[in-house]
This record gives C-alpha cells, structure tokens and sequence, in this order.
C-alpha cells in the first residue's frame, strides 16, 4: 500500500503540469473557499446583522408581558452569560401647574440603555450619553416641554410625584417606529416609579425585560424563550418586529446561501469536464499498469490516491481562501457594524473538505471507473479504450450529491429535493434542446454561402460549424456545461441587481420621516395647508379608530388561536382600525374581494344590528391568528362592540415606512366614533424647521412623531447587506471561469489533432485560427440562447422564493448569446493558441488522448 500511496504522489507532481489537473485543483479550491467562507460568513454575519438590527428594538432579546418578570428567569439568563435591563411603558397623565398632557413613560434602571446611546440636551447643547435620567430627575420630549410650557430645571408631576426636568429627548436608541409612541415621551428611574403610585391593580403597564449578550448565550436560552412564548409572554423578533429590516434580513440570507450554492454547482461541473480530460490522458498509463500486473482494484486505489492527495491540497487553499474571504467581508463592514462574535469555529473547515470530496466523488467518480476497466491490450490497439460512463449515470450520481449539499446547507429537505428534481427535468429539456440546435447549426453552416467561390470567413463559418455539429455528443456536453454556468451566473447577477434595486427603491431619498397622528376632522384642512408645498412628498389622511380584539368566531381570542399565537401582541394592545374606499397604495389583495361600495351600512355589525360587515385582514395576521376568509373578528371600541366578517386578505408594503393598517372597514361603519386622522410625510427640518414649530403651535394636540434615527440606521443595514452580496457575487464568477477554463481544457487534445488534419490538407494559420474562433463563438452563442431560457425560468421561482416581482428580462437575451460568443470564443482562441503552433505531426500524436 506503501509503495501505491508514493507512486500516486509521483504521478501527480508530474500531473501538475497539466492544464486538466489544474482545472481540477482550482474547481474544487473554488468549491471549498466559497463554501467555507459561506459557512464562516453566513453565520457570523446573520448574527452580526440580527444584532445591528437588535439594537433598534433594545437588546439581543426583549420579552414583554403585562406583569414583572420573576428572579427565577432572571437568574436564568444572568447564568447563560446575558446583562439584563428592565423597562416599565405605560400611558399618563403629566402635569404643571394648570397644563395636563397624555404622555408615554418610559421607565429605565441602571443598565439602560444595553445599545447605542441617548441623545439628549441637558442645557449644554446635544450630547450622547450611555444612561438614563438621575433618581429624581426626568427627560422629555421637546414637544412636551412646549405643552406643558416647562424648561430645565422646573418640576413636573407624574402621579402623586413631582420630578425635576433634567434633559430633553433628542434621540432613543431604540425608538419604536410604530404608533404605541404615539403621546409625547418622559423618561424616568425606576426606583421613582413606586412613589408615583401608577402601579396598581387594572393598570395598562407593559413590563420589558431586555438582554444582551453574545450569539452563543442568546442561542443557550432559545429553548427558555420557546417556552416563554407559549405561555403567553411576547418574545420580540427583529424580523417580526421590526418589518422594513426584517425583510432585508432574509433576502440577504437566501441570496447569500444561492449564491454559495451557486458556487458549488459550478465548481462541480468544472470538476466533471476536468475529469473526463483527466481520463483521457490516463489510460494509456493504466494500460501500461495493467501490463506490469496491476489489478483493477490496484489501478482504482492508485487513481484514487492521486485524486484524494488533489482535493486535500485544494481543500487547504480553499480554506485559506475562504477565510481570507470572510475577513474581507468583516472587514468592509467592520466600520459599520460593532461585531461582537466568536472567532471562527472548525465546523465550517469540516464542511468545506466535506464538500470537495462530495464534489469529486459525484461528478467525477462515475467517470473515473474508466480507468478501472481499461484493458493491457490498448497498449497495442489504441482503439479499445473503455465505454465511457453513460451521461445519465453521470447526471444522476451528481445531482444526488448536489441534492444531498443542498439538503445540508439549506436545512430543509422538502426545498433541496423541489430544487434538484426541478434542476434535473431543466437539464433534460436542455439536452434536447441542445440536440436541436446543433442538428439545426449543422443545416445552417451547410446552406451558409453556398457558391461556387468562398471567402475565407465563409469557409471558416462552414467548416467550424460543421466540426461542432457533427461532434455532436462532446459539442452537447460542453453547451450544457456552458448553459448552466452562464444561467448561474446571470441568476446570481440578476438577482443582486433586482435585490439592490428593490433595496434602493425600499427606501428612497423622499421616504417619508414624519408621522403625523391625533390631527382631528376639525383640523384636515389647516394641517394640509401648512404642510402643501413645503412637504417633498405625503400620504394620504387616513381616518382611524382604536379597537381592540375581544372575540373571534364567537369565542374569546385567547381559546380560538393557535397556542404560539395566545401572546401575540395584536391580542394584548388596541389595534388602529380605519375605513377604505379603495384599497390602500402599497396594499394588495391576495385572497376573496374587496368591499363593494354599499357594503358599509349604518346598523351593520354592531351589537343588535343586521349582522356581520365585510371587513380585510392583513395576511400575516391572519396566519398568526389561524382564521380566513368567513371567519368573524368582533372589536370592542368604548363601550360598544363591532363584528366584522373576513372576505379579503392583503399583503402591505411593511418596508415603505408608510401608514399600515392590519384591519380595514367599509366606509359607513366606523364614523359614528370619535376619530382621529394620520399622516405621513417627508420634511427637510434642517431647511422648514419653522413649519413644524408652526405646526406645534397650531396643532398642540396633534403627535409628531420623527422617525430620521430608523431610517438612518435602516439604510445602514441594506448598506452593508449590499456590500456582502456584491464580494458573495465574485466567487460565483470565478467559479464560472473555472468552468470555462476546465472544458476548454477538455477538449484541448481533440481539437489539436482536428488542427493537424487540416494542415495536412492544406489549410494555413489564418485559415484555422478563424475555425476555431468560429467554432467557439458559435459554441458560446448557442449556449448563451440556452442559458437566457434556463434564466428566465429559474428566475421566475427563485423572485417568488425571495419575495421580488417576477419580470421579463429582455436585455438577458441578447447579453447571454452575444457576451457568450465573445467570451467563449476569446478564451477558447487564445487557449489554442498553442495548437495552432505545433507542427501537424505533433497535433496528431495527441489523437489517443482525444
């Protein structure tokens, strides 16, 4: 075994000159560099990004329920590694002197805040600061000051205590982008808390408990939070909570694994067309081996050493490559995003030296028992080279270890076997389509210039186009080889594009950073008018009414949802309710109809009334809460009840930053209760600041709710997201280049002695040269045409699978097919070069390796 193990590392030293066995190294070193800086990446910075996003709600977790947490949970999450911080929110009434004024209190301790800093002016001008207000002390909102008529340094009374003003609010670090802020904020300790005497029985407080910790603690106490979550406690997740990032966050997720994945398909196929010239050049020598005695499973063993010792030494630049890659990564986002992870484990290394022999085994085994059954009598008769492996065979060992990569890195099989089994019927129709398109290129060449006397170009045309259509089975390999490298790489491209697109279409400059909510029917038309032209862009006024959910079909909320849904926040606060002609800009109706226009009548769905009306449910809330279309939600508003029928779900446009609604009534329902309008709009302050202290002093009553902190931070986000999948993209293409490089390479031997028969019969440089420039590009142009359809129908799965519109991408056909032609026939011209140098007797030397 010894004496086998050295043989096959003398034979591949020598094989290092070879082009098909560097194909081979860099095919399977691309493999392991894109998987292991996937696998290093993908999980260091979904952690990363899910704490940058986080911190927008606070802490790594934030639970919340109506009562104080207990020491035992507390304990719990200390032990794990987690720093705690409790916050207390509820609604009161603050006052000075004669003014009283609704606001909402925020009630921090010590540990506040666990992220990012308060911006607050406590008379020096602005300054960041990483606490709350002193004992005794309070921050409030600019806008509560200019009510309750209050400067720094004067008293304020919350409950049946007086607190001095200290600081006013610029800037929360975690700022809630959603309505529950609606009243103007004053912060304060805990510890004051108790002396104001808020806290007693029937009192709306919302109790918080926020942690902070590394990704290896939060992930300790999953299993406490799952439980938590069935007992009815809101376990806040930023992609729940927080739906314009979390959105980003899992586009940027499925894109960057597609991607990686991308990078293996490609890596294999290159790996497969080295192979097949890697065999080729081999039998000769298994021949001779079989001469000397050598047995089957001798020349198996051999070969196969060769081939492990390759894939370990690609393994080991991958990794560094793959390393090196992650930590280009880090490194571009390290200015924007503190990460706080754990250095890279080995698990990912594992994978990546998993995945190379994974790789070499299904696209290159079935072609490899070739070498086993070569005969010692090939030696004397070049001719009895063995039956290569049946391409099926081939196609179906690879897809089994492609679908088996696929199940491993997506984690989910029921998507890895719809992808490969969808993959493998694409590959069949292309195989016929290829077979079609050569039999009509064959027919094409022969009717192209077919007179008596023909140029240079058309002969080159004619007999170029002859020589791929008649080596039509190697000709397919390769055009199905090619169509799929140019379709994953123009995926991943388009795919990047219309992300980016939708990313920077997400959140344009005009987005809109105010909210204006509690504006009064009394006061539409004033607050319109001061806001008309000086506003770069507002929505419509939407009319809303607070409600909340007492019963669906009939039966207390709590016994008709599902047990994961029983603490949904929806279930626990005041929904806003609003009444809609047409459906909403940024709404769409997914399933049943939209209201016809008397479907609101007076007496309709109130207690004692003529029964349910028609009322749209937001999609997602629907599916929290287990009901559809026909099922009933009866709202309590004051003292009265409302039943609504369900007959139309919608999807909303959570990632617009304008005003949502998750339920909607017919007009007519809801106007026989008091009311309130919003808004929202984008304002230059630094340029009108004047128009919003107009609009202050006008509208005292009205919430101006300024949301430049999130979109800020948001766009922060989609920055470095975007940043990722753009060096992501890079390794896809160059494992694409691989490819092009490995089946160029595998043809090399054949089209050289084709190359020596044509100087034998007199054909010059110039003459061959146009050939075979002719052959590639006509090479490249059909297989540009084949990857342009497999494009377009990948990409119309793929856009459902990441939530984008699906489209026509009419440029594709004519990118694909002509930059094919380009590119193949550049590089496949500039590889032969050296055969077009060699002297024919040299080129036909090469014919038993062809």
């Amino acid at each position: 075994m010894t004496h086998w193990i050295a043989l096959s590392l003398k034979g591949l030293r020598r094989d290092l000159r070879a082009g098909d066995v560097r194909a081979l190294f860099v095919a399977l070193a691309l493999a392991v560099a894109a998987t292991t800086m996937i696998g290093f990446f993908l999980d260091r910075l979904d952690r990363g990004l899910t704490r940058q996003a986080g911190q927008l709600t606070g802490g790594d977790i934030k639970l919340e329920q109506g009562e104080p947490f207990g020491d035992d949970l507390r304990a719990t999450l200390r032990e794990a590694g987690l720093t705690l911080s409790d916050q207390v929110d509820m609604v009161s009434m603050i006052s000075r002197a004669d003014a009283f004024q609704l606001a909402s209190l925020k009630v921090v301790d010590a540990a506040y805040p666990l992220y990012g800093d308060v911006r607050v002016d406590r008379g020096d001008g602005v300054e960041a600061l990483d606490r709350g207000p002193e004992p005794g002390g309070v921050w409030i909102a600019p806008r509560l000051a200019r009510l309750l008529d209050v400067t720094l340094g004067e008293m304020v009374r919350v409950g049946a205590s007086e607190l001095t003003v200290t600081g006013l609010i610029e800037r929360e670090p975690d700022q809630s982008a959603g309505f529950s802020a609606f009243s103007p904020r004053l912060m304060m300790r805990r510890g004051d808390l108790e002396a104001t005497g808020l806290v007693r029985p029937g009192s709306r407080i919302e109790y918080e408990l926020l942690a902070k910790g590394l990704p290896d603690a939060v992930a300790a106490v999953s299993d406490t939070l799952a439980r938590l979550a069935a007992q009815g406690v809101r376990v806040v997740d930023v992609r729940d909570d927080r739906p314009q990032l979390g959105s980003a966050l899992e586009r940027a997720d499925k894109y960057l694994s597609l991607a990686g994945l991308a990078a293996v398909l490609l890596a294999g196929v290159a790996v497969a067309m080295a192979t097949r010239r890697y065999v080729d050049r081999h039998l000769d020598t298994a021949a001779l081996l079989r001469c000397f005695g050598a047995s089957q499973r001798r020349l198996g063993t051999l070969f196969a050493w060769q081939l492990l010792w390759l894939a370990l030494a690609a393994s080991a630049a991958g990794a560094v490559l793959g390393m090196a890659g992650q930590a280009a990564l880090l490194a571009l986002l390290t200015r924007f995003l503190p990460l706080e992870l754990p250095p890279p484990g080995v698990l990912p290394l594992l994978l990546g030296v998993l995945t190379a022999l994974a790789v070499l085994i299904g696209f290159a085994g079935p072609t490899l028992l070739r070498l086993k059954r070569v005969s010692a009598l090939k030696v004397l008769r070049r001719e009895l080279d063995p039956l290569p492996a049946s391409a099926w065979l081939v196609v179906a060992v690879a897809g089994l270890v492609f679908g088996a990569l696929l199940w491993l890195y997506s984690g989910d099989p029921g998507l890895a076997a719809t992808l490969l089994t969808g993959g493998l019927v694409a590959l069949a129709l292309l195989w016929g389509l290829g077979w079609l398109l050569l039999g009509l290129m064959l027919r094409a060449v022969r009717a192209f210039g077919g007179g008596e006397r023909q140029g240079g170009w058309v002969r080159a045309v004619r007999l170029g186009g002859s020589q791929l259509a008649r080596r039509r089975r190697a000709s397919l390999g390769q055009l199905l080889a090619f169509a799929v490298t140019f379709a994953a790489m123009a995926i991943i491209t388009l795919v990047r594009g219309d992300l980016l697109t939708t990313w920077q279409t997400q959140l344009p400059a005009d987005t809109p950073n105010f909210f204006a909510i509690n504006i009064q029917p009394a006061e539409r038309e004033g607050f319109v008018a001061l806001l008309d032209g000086v506003a770069d862009t507002r929505t419509a006024l939407y009319p809303m009414v607070r409600g909340r959910i007492t019963a669906i079909d009939g039966r207390p909320p709590e016994s008709a949802v599902p047990a994961d849904s029983r603490g949904d926040n929806a279930l626990r606060r005041e929904l806003n309710l609003t009444w809609q002609t047409e459906v909403p800009e940024g709404n769409r109706v997914v399933a049943g109809e939209w209201f016809a226009a008397d479907a609101g009548q007076v007496d309709a769905g109130k207690e004692g009334g003529d029964g349910p009306v028609p009322i749209s449910l937001e999609s997602g809330l629907a599916a929290r809460l287990g009901v559809g279309l026909g099922d009933t939600l009866s709202f309590t508003i004051g003292s009265e009840r409302v039943t609504g029928r369900i007959t139309s779900l919608r999807d909303l446009d959570w990632d617009s930053f304008r005003p949502n609604f998750y339920v909607i009534f017919p007009p007519g329902v809801l106007e026989r209760y008091g009311h309130s309008y919003l808004t929202a709009f984008h304002l230059d302050a630094a340029a009108h600041g004047d128009v919003l202290a107009r609009l202050v002093r006008a509208y005292p009553g009205v919430s101006l709710l300024n949301v430049d902190a999130i979109l800020g931070r948001v766009r922060e986000l989609l920055d470095q997201v975007t940043r990722a999948v753009e060096l992501v993209l890079a390794f896809v293409l160059l494992a694409g280049v691989s490819v092009l490089y490995a089946a160029l390479t595998a043809s090399h031997a054949q089209r050289a002695h084709e190359s020596g028969l044509l100087r034998v019969f007199g054909a010059g440089s110039r003459l061959i040269s146009r050939v075979q420039g002719v052959e590639f590009a006509l090479l490249g142009l059909t297989s540009g045409l084949m990857a342009a359809l497999l494009t377009e129908l990948a990409a119309f799965g793929l856009y459902h699978w990441l939530d984008l519109p699906p489209r026509l991408h009419g440029l594709l056909w004519l990118v694909l097919p002509f930059g094919g032609a380009l590119l193949i026939g550049a590089i496949g011209h500039g590889l032969s070069r050296s055969v077009r140098r060699q002297a024919p007797v040299t080129s036909l030397g090469l014919l038993g390796e062809g």
